[in-house]
């Protein structure tokens, strides 16, 4: 047992030292691509490029799932951006609350017979709807399918050569489609997916689907994941997608090339992770096929959604990103691991995602096993254990606080001090249990996996000033 334990402990330092070594390797991307993406965030010509007749024209999904409270506030926030030419189409995916009725009697909306394209097959079609005076509105209405269905459903009523995808309890900012339409312009031919900054509304002010005030969030939860969402959007996004390997494009928002999301067979059913499905099958179509491609990430192109609110919506939440991420790791990209044709998303991307984000829940239980053991075996004083969980605790917390700064230095979306005094603080908190029990969750969701577990999980909505 001795033998066992101090080979795993070895095992253990040389995993930290690994996963620490990447996690500061991709920050130190993302710093050095902030002051590009500052002078780029100061000098584009976003007002100029929104009123263009060469900026593409893009269609906006938005499945929508029992979503009366505030798919409303949703539409009107879409129909309001500055952008020349674009599209809403809102999937009603089988409500069991008011979601399509509310939308038809709010925009007049009346039943129409378009062409309809049949290049994914979905569930079926109760109908489609539109109305002259919102020439730029599309609703359809479905049978319950799934995310992934409601989003194949889109794609094929959608008319135009980009589909950006916006989950219907988001809000874009007027001028984010156009600043993710101009990193798009900078390479159409390669650039096949796009992905925006995700940011949490929770206690901002809300009017007319436009966020007015932006506060940190006041309760519990939605402040943790205000830090999270920065420090994993600023602090990897931003360096992953300077090496050409970004994994996900966030389910809230994104654009793509409608003709590469169709060649891979469109979004598939059964994944709570559709978001990170699509974005490896569109990796690995390019690679197999040797085409050029590049999936980007724009930080200033903002969507704000709305964060859970409680333990349980939460966990719910990071169980069923854990059972997807598990489930896309072991049908998707177990394929691709290690394979030099492959490159960099084969090469590191996925070996990493596999090592340390989807067996991470292992390592850190057994761990905490191997920890105990130490102890009731007297292998190590408690003066080790500190200094040990102390080197862990404030390197993280050292990237936390990178994060921040480029935040401050690039974008400073919230400008109250106090907000980034309590950005700071949550920096900290954030790993004296949040932490821990996302591990926790992660577990849960594989268990769930395990037991075919399918089901969404519960995520309770409320308006967007509450």
């Amino acid at each position: 047992m001795r033998d066992f334990l101090l080979g795993y402990g070895y095992f253990a330092m040389y995993y930290a030292l690994a996963i620490t070594f990447i996690y500061f390797l991709i920050f130190a991307l993302s710093i050095r691509h902030t002051s590009p993406l500052q002078r780029g965030i100061q000098y584009n010509r976003v007002q100029k490029l929104s009123g263009s007749e060469h900026v593409p024209p893009v269609s906006l999904l938005v499945p929508a799932y029992n979503e009366e409270l505030m798919i409303k506030e949703n539409v009107r926030s879409l129909l309001a951006l500055n952008y020349p030419e674009y599209e809403v189409i809102v999937v009603n995916d089988g409500s069991k609350d008011e979601t399509a009725q509310l939308l038809i009697e709010e925009f007049q909306l009346k039943e129409i017979k378009p062409f309809v394209s049949n290049n994914i097959k979905t569930e079926r079609v109760r109908g489609y709807y539109h109305n002259p005076e919102y020439p730029n509105l599309y609703f359809i209405d479905k049978e319950n399918g799934g995310k992934a269905d409601s989003l194949n459903a889109g794609i094929n009523l959608s008319r135009h050569p980009l589909i950006s995808t916006i989950d219907a309890d988001s809000l874009l900012e007027k001028d984010a489609l156009t600043r993710i339409a101009r990193v798009y312009m900078e390479n159409p031919e390669e650039t096949v997916a796009v992905g925006g900054n995700v940011r949490i509304v929770n206690s901002c002010t809300v009017e007319d689907g436009i966020v007015k005030n932006i506060q940190f969030p006041k309760q519990w939860w939605p402040a943790l994941q205000n830090v999270e969402y920065i420090k994993a959007f600023l602090g990897g996004r931003i360096g992953w997608s300077s090496v050409n390997g970004l994994i996900i494009v966030s389910g809230a928002f994104g654009v793509f090339q409608k003709d590469k999301v169709i060649a891979v067979g469109g979004y598939r059913g059964g994944y709570p992770g559709e978001d990170m499905n699509i974005v490896i099958k569109l990796h690995r179509y390019c690679l197999e096929n040797k085409i050029p491609y590049q999936v980007a990430f724009c930080p200033d192109a903002v969507c704000w959604t709305q964060a859970p609110d409680t333990y349980r919506i939460l966990s719910s939440q990071r169980m069923r990103w854990g059972r997807g991420n598990l489930k896309n790791m072991i049908e998707e990209g177990i394929h691709m691991v290690f394979r030099p044709r492959y490159k960099v998303f084969g090469l590191l991307t996925l070996p990493y995602n596999i090592l340390f984000e989807t067996l991470n829940p292992y390592f850190r239980l057994s761990g905490l096993i191997a920890m105990i053991g130490y102890w009731l075996l007297n292998m190590a004083d408690w003066k080790t254990v500190a200094v040990f969980m102390l080197v862990n605790f404030f390197s993280c917390f050292i990237l936390s606080l990178g994060a921040l700064f480029i935040e401050e230095k690039a974008f400073s979306r919230y400008p109250k001090l106090s907000d980034l005094n309590k950005m700071m603080l949550y920096s900290f908190l954030m790993f004296l249990g949040y932490r821990q029990v996302g591990v926790l969750w992660r577990f849960l969701g594989h268990i769930d996996f395990f037991r075919n577990n399918n089901s969404w999980g519960t995520m309770v909505r409320t308006n967007f000033n509450k």
